[in-house]
C-alpha cells in the first residue's frame, strides 16, 4: 500500500512536459517575486524622495520665516530707536524753548528795571550804585548760565541729528541693496530665459545632449581669449558707417529667434 501510494505521488513526475510546466511556473513565481521586490523598492525610493522634498520645503519655509522675523525685528528696532531719538530730540527742543523763554524774561526784567529807574529818577529818587552793581552781576551770572545751557542743548541736538541722519543713511543703503538685489535677480532670470530660448531648457537638455557642442561653440569666447579675438575679427569685417544704407550696428546681446508663425513651426520648435 505504501509503495502504491508512493507510485501515485511520483507518477506526475514521469509524465511528459511536467518539468517544463514546473519550470515555467517557477519562472513566473520568480518574476512575480522580483516584480514585487522592485515595486517595493520603487515605493521606498519614492517615499524617501518625497520625504527629502518635504524636508527641503520645510527648510525653505523655515528660512523664509526666519528672514521675515529678522526683517520685522530690524524694523521694530529701527522704529523704537527713531521714536526714542525723536522723544529725546523733542525733550531737547523743549529745554531750548524754556531757555529761550528765560532769556526773554531776563531781557524784559532788564527793560522793566530801566523804565522804573528812569521813572524814579524823574521823581528825584536814585538807587545806590551798589544796587545797580548787584543787579548787573546777577543778570550777568544768569546770562552766563543760560548761554552754557543753550550751547549744551545745541550740542545735544546736533548729536541727535547726526544719529538720525546716520540711521536714515543706513535705511537708504539697505533699500538700495534690496533694489540692486532685485535687479540682479531680474537680470539673471532674463538671462536664463534667453539661454533657454537659444539653447533649450537645461533640465530637458543635459550636457550630453546633441545641442551641447553648439552651445560650447557659441560660448567659446567666454572661455578663450583667442576665440574672442577671432570672433571679434570676423565681426569687424562687416563694420560700416552708421549712415550706410545697407549696414546696421552690431546688436549688444543675443539675437532672439522670432515666435512661430504657424502650428507646424511651433511643433518643430517644441
Amino acid at each position: 500500500a505504501v509503495r502504491q501510494e508512493l507510485r501515485e505521488i511520483v507518477r506526475p513526475l514521469r509524465e511528459p512536459g511536467y518539468w517544463e510546466a514546473l519550470g515555467r511556473k517557477t519562472e513566473r513565481a520568480r518574476k512575480r517575486r522580483l516584480r514585487l521586490q522592485r515595486r517595493k523598492q520603487e515605493a521606498k525610493e519614492a517615499k524617501e524622495q518625497e520625504a527629502a522634498r518635504a524636508a527641503e520645503r520645510e527648510a525653505k519655509i523655515d528660512q523664509w520665516r526666519a528672514k521675515c522675523i529678522q526683517e520685522v525685528e530690524e524694523k521694530n528696532r529701527e522704529r523704537e530707536l527713531k521714536a526714542a531719538a525723536d522723544s529725546v530730540l523733542s525733550e531737547v527742543r523743549k529745554k531750548q524753548a524754556d531757555t529761550k523763554r528765560m532769556v526773554d524774561i531776563l531781557r524784559a526784567l532788564e527793560k522793566l528795571r530801566k523804565l522804573r529807574k528812569e521813572a524814579a529818577a524823574r521823581k528825584g529818587v536814585c538807587p545806590p550804585p551798589s544796587a545797580d552793581e548787584a543787579f548787573e552781576n546777577q543778570v550777568e551770572s544768569l546770562q552766563t548760565l543760560l548761554k552754557k545751557r543753550t550751547e549744551l542743548y545745541e550740542a545735544e541736538e546736533r548729536a541727535l541729528r547726526v544719529m538720525l541722519e546716520g540711521e536714515q543713511e543706513e535705511e537708504r543703503k539697505r533699500e538700495m541693496e534690496k533694489k540692486q538685489k532685485k535687479e540682479r535677480e531680474k537680470l539673471l532670470q532674463q538671462k536664463l530665459e534667453i539661454d533657454s530660448k537659444l539653447f533649450g531648457n537645461p533640465d530637458e537638455f543635459p550636457l550630453a545632449h546633441l545641442l551641447q557642442p553648439f552651445r560650447e561653440y557659441y560660448l567659446q569666447a567666454e572661455h578663450s581669449v583667442a576665440a574672442l579675438i577671432q570672433i571679434r575679427h570676423e565681426w569687424d569685417q562687416y563694420l560700416v558707417p552708421a549712415d550706410h544704407p545697407e549696414g546696421s550696428c552690431i546688436p549688444p546681446g543675443w539675437v532672439l529667434p522670432s515666435l512661430p508663425t504657424n502650428d507646424t513651426w511651433a511643433t518643430a520648435v517644441r
